[in-house]
Order: structure tokens, then sequence, then C-alpha cells
């Protein structure tokens, strides 16, 4: 097992990065290369970046990765937001995603030492 799989945070991310695919799938068409590739591309940056950070030698390159995953996820939530504002996600998907995304932040500022 390599040392990102360890990591609740990037177990976590990972079921988000599934979740999120799942809900953009519904997206209008137009959406497929606007805000659905948004939305998927924030998603998939915050495992790949914690997985990143993990394999760096020292503690400052590892927590400049880790930053990137945070902002990656900020970036995710803004995003989310919009689809919910244009209702291509409903209250009930956008709420869980969202829950998801707090959870995935305090266990990010975890390995950051906040």
């Amino acid at each position: 097992m390599r040392p990102h799989e360890r990591l609740d945070a990037w177990k976590i991310s990972m079921d988000l990065v599934t979740e999120v695919y799942r809900h953009t799938s519904n997206f209008p068409k137009a959406e497929i290369y606007g805000l659905a590739s948004q939305i998927r591309r924030a998603a998939v940056s915050i495992p790949a970046n914690i997985a990143e950070g993990c394999a760096r030698k020292g503690q400052k390159e590892k927590d400049q990765f880790i930053y990137v995953a945070r902002a990656s996820l900020s970036e995710l939530e803004t995003h989310l937001e919009i689809a919910r504002r244009l209702e291509y996600l409903d209250g009930t998907k956008h709420s869980q995603l969202m829950e998801t995304c707090r959870r995935l932040s305090a266990l990010i500022d975890g390995l950051l030492g906040f």
C-alpha cells in the first residue's frame, strides 16, 4: 500500500470524485465541456495532489501539494454552488456533496497541522 492510500483524506477525496462524476453525468449536454468539466477537474485534483505530496521527500514540498489540494477543494465547492444555483444539482445532492467537502476540508487541514 502506498503512503497516500492510508490517509482518510485521500480515501474520502477518491469517494468524492466518484460522486462528482455520478452527479455531473446528468448535467445538460451544453455543460459537458463547461461546468461539468470544471467540477470534475477540481475534484480529481484533490486526491491527485494529496498523493503527489505524499510522494515528496521534505515536509515543505509535501505541504505545497496539500495546499494545492485544499485550493482545489475550495474551487470545487464554488463550482458546486454554481451548479446548485443553476439547478443542475438539486438541494439534496448539493448538501451531500458539500457535507463531504466539509469533512474533507477538516482532514486536509489536519494534514497541514491546523
